[in-house]
């Protein structure tokens, strides 16, 4: 039995399977997994996870109860669930990713959207039976007074399944992403935003990225529930929940020394082959709703078009990374992103300048060759619970301005040595782009040098450790 476990939609690992039926494995990436490595030095750690693909189920089918450790796996204690795949998918991409994401970056088209019918309603019966799963497989596996530290929004109804099932677990609920004000979660159905409060309030201790998102939960805790809140814990039903600020940061030591590797110092070559001397103007991002690129595509055009003393001497990397592309709004976006960009090249491309690079084939390597170069880190999302690009950047550059949104979590560690913008203010952005390409030397890297001591302030192990340290005493 395990004394840590982390249940989390995905995992450290993920498998293909060839047309011969060979599995391959490669290992997860982001934060929760760097994290998760320091803990599990110490042995004892279960990480509960999801099976996502074909080659996932393939994996979990051949492994005792779903145990890839057992199976012969180099994982670590892992067990991955073969949730139904259409239960996964109405849970997954119908609830989680096209509602609870919906409402907490308040990304509705009101007039339109959400209507919430029967369809729905069969929809939040996969992401209860979803919850479940994660549940009862925490419940067999945690040993006697374990923690138990349940990630994100897909996860919202495992705390309180969880208790039931084995009152005895300390059991901890991190939110990855922003919360709504009360008013906006209150989209949700009556009954649909009580069972996720108080699924959340099933566990002992529940963090956030950031004060303003810890607030706003409260709020609707307070609002909907009658709860009662103090400045650290809710209570609710005769049980009181901790509420804890955790901001993620980058482990800047790990970061850098992959951005040395040969992989990335090819792309640091070719990408200064193909721009020159020019200045470079950064983004990063999945072409994810929130994220905001469109906006900053036409900033970066007003100010090209405010300031021509700059043709010919910047270029703007955009990366854009396909994400979600089986929700059609999401393609629709990456259409709207590769629209505005040919705009900008009619417009402004001369024979020899192309002002803007637009990528949109995840390659980490090559992004983080962009870091390292970049003069300006553009970051200007409408709603983002941290935004760890806003951290990776300054840690990898050695000049780098950063353009910010007010609205990224980061915004409350990083704000004051950036250039704070409203996202939606693009006239605003694009002056802020000047004034970080024209930003004198020295002030850039007294800004820079703050910039990466707040973006390692909590690296991952310790984002980890923190949680873990305040369950055991919440």
């Amino acid at each position: 039995m395990n004394s840590v476990l982390v249940a989390s939609n995905r995992g450290p690992v993920s498998f293909t399977v060839s047309d011969d039926g060979v599995l391959t494995m490669r290992r997860g990436g982001g934060g929760l997994v760097s994290g998760l490595s320091g803990v599990a030095k110490d042995g004892g750690v279960l990480w509960v996870c999801a099976a996502l693909s074909d080659g996932d189920r393939s994996a979990v089918r051949q492994a005792p109860g779903g145990r890839l450790d057992l199976a012969g796996y180099e994982t670590g204690a892992v067990r991955m669930l073969d949730i139904p795949p259409a239960t996964f998918h109405r849970a997954y991409n119908a609830v989680a990713n096209s509602t609870l994401w919906f409402v907490n970056h308040l990304l509705y088209n009101t007039p339109n959207a959400p209507l919430f019918g029967t369809r729905f309603q069969r929809e939040w019966e996969s992401y209860r039976d979803y919850n479940g799963a994660f549940a009862m497989a925490l419940a067999e596996e945690a040993g006697h007074g374990a923690r138990v530290m349940v990630q994100d929004y897909h996860l919202t109804l495992t705390p309180a399944m969880l208790r039931a099932e084995r009152p005895d677990l300390r059991i901890a609920h991190f939110s990855h992403t922003p919360w709504a004000p009360p008013e906006y979660f209150s989209l949700l159905p009556d009954e649909v935003a009580r069972e996720v409060l108080e699924g959340i309030l099933g566990a002992d201790h529940a963090g956030f990225l950031a004060k303003r998102w810890a607030s706003a939960f409260m709020d609707c805790c307070a609002a909907l529930l009658g709860a009662d809140i103090s400045e650290n814990s809710v209570t609710y039903e005769g049980r009181t929940t901790q509420i804890g600020v955790h901001a993620l940061g980058v482990d800047g030591d790990q970061l850098w020394a992959r951005a040395c590797e040969p992989d990335v110092e090819s792309h640091v070559t070719a990408l200064r082959e193909q721009v020159g001397d020019r200045r470079l103007i950064v983004r990063i991002d999945r072409t994810e709703l929130s994220k905001n690129i469109v906006r900053g595509l036409v900033a970066y055009r007003e100010f090209l078009a405010a300031h021509p003393e700059w043709h010919g001497r910047v270029v703007h990397l955009a990366f854009a990374y396909p994400s979600r592309h089986d929700l059609p709004e999401y393609r629709e976006y990456t259409a709207a992103v590769q629209r505005c960009a040919k705009e900008i090249e009619d417009e402004y491309a001369t024979e020899d300048w192309d002002p803007l690079i637009l990528n949109v084939d995840d390659d980490y390597p090559r992004s983080l060759a962009a870091y390292r170069l970049a003069d300006v880190l553009l970051v200007n999302p409408i709603r983002d619970g941290m935004n760890l690009v806003a951290k990776e950047g300054p840690v990898l550059s050695e000049r780098c301005a950063l353009v910010l949104s007010r609205e990224a979590g980061a915004a409350a560690e990083l704000g004051e040595h950036a250039l704070v913008v409203n996202p939606y203010d693009v006239s605003e952005t694009a002056e802020a782009l000047h004034e970080a390409l024209v930003m004198p030397e020295e002030e850039r890297r007294r800004r820079r040098a703050a910039l990466r001591a707040a973006a390692t302030a909590l690296p991952p192990q310790r984002w980890m450790a923190a949680q873990l340290d305040a369950l055991g005493t919440a």
